[in-house]
């Protein structure tokens, strides 16, 4: 499994976890969170593999179509990239840092 894509689906996943059914939730976390395999998946939910991998594939598409539609997790890389470079440019502007401080405290990114 390639790890970008891995990256990308937890991260999706962050962001639209709430928006899954809890089927949903529970095979991608487990598939790509915690790296189970499909057989491991299929034996803890007493279904077929196939049937596993089905609902993986419609899911990471379902991911993807509210990336496609929101994109919160694309607006928050952008973000941060700017938070980032603002922070670097000006270390010494109390009042620029202190509202830094603030975003990435909304972002949870501290």
């Amino acid at each position: 499994m390639e790890i970008e894509k891995t990256n990308r689906m937890n991260a999706l996943f962050e962001f639209y976890a709430a928006l899954l059914t809890d089927k949903q939730m529970n095979y991608i976390e487990l598939y790509y969170a915690d790296d189970y395999s499909l057989a491991e998946i299929a034996d803890e939910f007493q279904v077929s593999r196939q049937a596993i991998y089905d609902n993986i594939k419609r899911t990471e598409k379902i991911l993807e179509d509210y990336e496609m539609k929101l994109h919160m997790y694309s607006d928050y890389i952008v973000r941060s990239q700017i938070l980032d470079e603002m922070a670097q440019h000006y270390p010494k502007d109390a009042y620029l840092q202190e509202k830094i401080a603030i975003l990435l405290a909304i972002d949870n990114r501290e």
